[in-house]
């Protein structure tokens, strides 16, 4: 068995190894940059090695470096949890050369399944079904805009060493093909070092169905059931559940052998998922589904699986890696209920998901729900890495139950002051279309306004964050006498003045009622404000007057960086005439593509912005001078 455990990784997965690894008494060691050195997952290990600056490339990316640290502590084994190296064959080559043990499939396992041209030709040798496409070795524009014109539009142009909705760009018309291409390879090239690409048919009612495969060196592979991840946004999964709705035994058997056959066919050992795609539009039948990947890792939303299968993946991969056999046959595996996770990150998806990075000053978790998470209080969402705060698991008797204790957190449950996706999650789940299950792919893209749209406080709110005010404030004196002035407004006739205050919700003044009657709504005290969420939406009231006029703000028509990042693209120069909406640039920040476009039509008057350069938040990186009415 492993002895000492170094995880090649950062954040919740690193978190979550470590959990498991001294659950079995097997020490552990963390790695970490610049931006991570009070990190939870450098806190929770028995011992840490500092690797290299913040960004990724310079540290979490440097396997000679995570190597190097496993040898300095003694470490028997690495893990490289999921992103970074972990789909490395190179990586996991070399771990083993140095004489380490890998906790992850073979090397050759990894390369056959890395690039996804090579793994369908694999999968059809296999009899996997596969999406109609391209994965041929032309990869010239005019071969590529041939092909896509032959499979027929919408299609779906893919990196072939993509992953994690990297590298992925949905092609409606041909006029849009070679910008679209342009753009993916530019994404892939950055994030995979691989700028080729592979073409699938976009089926027009999509299902994302995924089976979870576990082998070991003894020739067992076993499958744990499917998870469905339809509920995505820009080919990135936001909810997924287990299993998944509206799967019979008949079609869950084809599916889950096919991923057998997948998994047996690159002759595969430990956590793996094989990714189908469904074409919903006359329920999901196994004539219908489609082999699109294979991750030669653990995914992101493996606890759903864990939930309703009662197995820990990682306790698995760790015996696995160690020699032991599969702890369990398949038939000793059963679906137990159902599960649902949620993606909480710190974004702000009413203006297109723009990540949100700061410290976290006060969070308050709902107890009720199984929690992956790196973050506590006092501690800073970077901005080098992804936005994730938590992964947020519900596990209920039936899909109902699930859904209605995922709502229950996300409406008892609130992180200050960064802005987080929380309500977005909340809107998500309670669509009449995801709980009838009448899901797909495209879903969040056909409501995204309804999904994104910021709620007033209702009477409701208000009412409720006069019952905190009174009950903690003013009889319970939390912040002393002079923290604010009460005050008694308005009168009524013939019966007593009804005590009133004013509070601060956006510098406007909202007036509450003290004395009215608890709602069933959640609330809390943090700092000095007042939190009430309602309906996922945290709204935050300042109980006395804001001072002065506010954060400066450019004049209009001056495009400021969002965030600290990278221009890659400058699509204007001086003097351009530009349109609203046209894209003048494009910002690269937390491992995400940005593009910036011209508030109204105008003229490009000032062109700071550089490709190829940095650039802190809020710098001016363009004005466009509005036309003259």
């Amino acid at each position: 068995m492993i002895e000492k455990l170094l995880i090649a990784n950062r954040g919740e997965i690193a978190c979550r190894i470590i959990r498991t690894a001294h659950d079995m008494g097997i020490a552990t060691v963390a790695v970490y940059s610049d931006a991570d050195a009070r990190a939870l997952h450098v806190r929770s290990a028995d011992e840490a090695v500092h690797i290299g600056p913040s960004p990724a490339a310079e540290s979490y990316l440097v396997g000679e470096k995570i190597i190097a640290a496993a040898k300095q502590t003694g470490a028997d084994a690495i893990h490289p949890g999921y992103g970074f190296l972990s789909e490395n064959a190179a990586f996991a080559q070399a771990v083993i050369d140095a004489g380490l043990i890998w906790v992850g499939p073979k090397p050759s396992s990894i390369e056959a399944m890395g690039l996804k041209d090579a793994a369908k030709k694999l999968m059809r040798a296999a009899g996997v079904p596969v999406t109609p496409g391209y994965e041929g070795e032309d990869q010239s524009v005019e071969r590529l805009k041939s092909e896509a014109d032959a499979i027929g539009y919408p299609v779906l142009i893919k990196a072939v060493a993509g992953g994690g909705g990297k590298g992925m760009r949905k092609v409606d018309a041909a006029a849009d093909f070679e910008a679209m291409l342009e753009s993916c390879r530019r994404e892939a090239k950055a994030s995979f070092s691989n700028d080729e690409v592979l073409l699938e048919k976009w089926i027009t009612s999509p299902r994302h169905i995924e089976v979870q495969v576990f082998g070991d060196s003894h020739g067992n592979v076993v499958h744990l059931f499917e998870r469905d991840c339809s509920l995505q946004r820009r080919h990135q999964k936001v909810i997924e559940e287990a299993p998944a709705p509206g799967m019979d035994e008949d079609t869950r058997a084809e599916i889950c052998a096919a991923a057998v056959r997948a998994a047996k066919a690159v002759d595969y050992e430990g956590a793996g998922t094989i990714e189908f795609i469904a074409d919903a539009s006359e329920g999901l039948r196994a004539d219908r589904i489609f082999f699109m990947e294979m991750n030669t890792r653990l995914q992101v939303e493996h606890p759903v699986t864990e939930e309703i299968t009662g197995v820990d993946l990682v306790e698995w991969q760790l015996r696995v890696a160690s020699g032991e056999a599969i702890p369990l046959k398949q038939d000793e595996l059963s679906i137990n209920g159902w599960a649902i996770e949620a993606r909480l990150y710190a974004e702000d998806p009413s203006k297109g998901f723009l990540p949100s990075p700061g410290r976290v000053d006060s969070m308050l978790f709902d107890y009720r729900a199984r929690l992956e998470t790196a973050v506590e209080d006092g501690d800073t969402v970077s901005p080098f890495y992804d936005p994730m705060i938590a992964k947020v698991v519900c596990h209920g008797a039936d899909r109902e139950a699930a859904i209605e204790a995922l709502l229950g957190w996300l409406d008892h449950s609130f992180i200050l002051p960064i802005i987080t996706n929380k309500a977005f999650l909340y809107a998500c789940v309670d669509l009449p279309e995801f709980k009838n299950a009448n899901l797909d792919t495209g879903l969040i893209e056909r409501k995204y306004d309804q999904l994104t749209s910021i709620p007033s406080p209702t009477r409701r709110v208000l009412d409720a964050a006069g019952w905190r005010i009174k009950e903690e404030v003013l009889d319970g004196h939390q912040w002393g006498d002079h923290a604010f002035e009460n005050g008694l407004f308005g009168f009524r006739l013939n019966a007593p003045a009804e005590p009133k205050h004013a509070i601060y919700a956006d510098r406007e003044a909202q007036l509450v009622t003290l004395n009215a009657p608890p709602q069933d709504v959640a609330s809390d005290i943090a700092g000095n404000s007042v939190v009430v969420t309602e309906r996922g939406y945290t709204h935050v009231f300042a109980l006395n007057p804001p001072h002065g006029s506010g954060a400066a703000s450019a004049a209009d028509g001056a495009i400021l960086a969002p965030m600290p990042g990278k221009i890659i693209a400058v699509d204007v120069a001086e003097g351009d005439t530009v349109t609203a909406g046209q894209r003048l640039m494009v910002l690269e920040a937390m491992k995400m593509e940005h593009a910036l476009t011209a508030p109204f039509d105008g003229t490009v008057i000032e062109l700071p912005a550089v490709a190829g350069s940095q650039v802190q938040v809020e710098a001016v990186l363009c004005v466009v001078e509005p036309v003259e009415e």
